[in-house]
């Protein structure tokens, strides 16, 4: 999805949300209905001026505007700063259900080995491809579940519900492509030996939980054929 798209769906969604009609929009930040209607469909693209004043005027910051950050305030998420759930009780999330603890240990431990693995191959851009991949498979379950928990507007999200689902598939191959090409164009990672017994010999409190969601996914995929 490009920066301008972004843009547009973002002040669209902005000026709804705020329950203003274009006209109204439009003369707050000091410009024509005709062009904030250009700036909202994509016609046009804004220049940094109106990108600070429209920022200012919806109190979000410029990266949110241009879909480089999903946090109104601009402000960058640093890992040490982020809570660990692998550490986490059992018990700290309220009602959860013996099948949702066990899905959460598994894919907790399962994404643990393999960002370790990740971070073992020192490449950065396979680390980021990878992250975005996944992210965007969660963002996907979240926004189903926000939309079937009936949580009103969709403040989180820029692109409309009828296309999204499209939208992330399309992200989601973008990112797998990155992948597919990164490790197809060097040397094989600098990696220990990925067998079963290797696996569990490096990873003895993770590696079931990879090799179980590994064994499923193979046996569901298998069915297709």
């Amino acid at each position: 999805m490009s920066t301008a798209t972004d843009f547009s769906r973002t002040m669209s969604l902005l000026r709804r949300e705020a329950g203003l009609s274009q006209k109204t929009a439009a003369a707050e930040l000091g410009i024509s209905q005709a062009l904030l209607s250009h700036y909202e469909t994509g016609a046009r693209e804004p220049g940094l001026a109106f990108l600070v004043r429209a920022g200012d005027f919806y109190r979000v910051s410029a990266d949110y505007l241009l879909g480089r950050t999903m946090l109104r305030d601009g402000a960058a998420v640093q890992a040490e700063e982020l809570h660990d759930a692998a550490g986490d009780k059992d018990n700290r999330l309220g009602g959860v259900s013996a099948s949702s603890l066990l899905g959460k240990k598994l894919l907790v431990n399962a994404t643990g080995l393999i960002f370790d693995l990740l971070g073992r191959s020192g490449d950065t851009a396979l680390t980021s491809a990878v992250s975005a991949y996944v992210g965007t498979a969660l963002y996907k379950i979240f926004r189903y579940l926000y939309s079937a928990a009936g949580s009103g507007a969709n403040k989180y999200f820029p692109v409309p519900a009828e296309s999204f689902s499209e939208a992330a598939n399309a992200d989601m191959a973008v990112s797998e492509a990155r992948i597919k090409a990164l490790l197809s164009s060097k040397e094989p990672l600098s990696l220990p030996s990925l067998s079963d017994d290797s696996l569990r010999g490096e990873y003895p409190l993770l590696a079931q939980s990879l090799l179980t969601i590994t064994h499923q996914a193979a046996a569901r995929s298998a069915k297709l054929l």
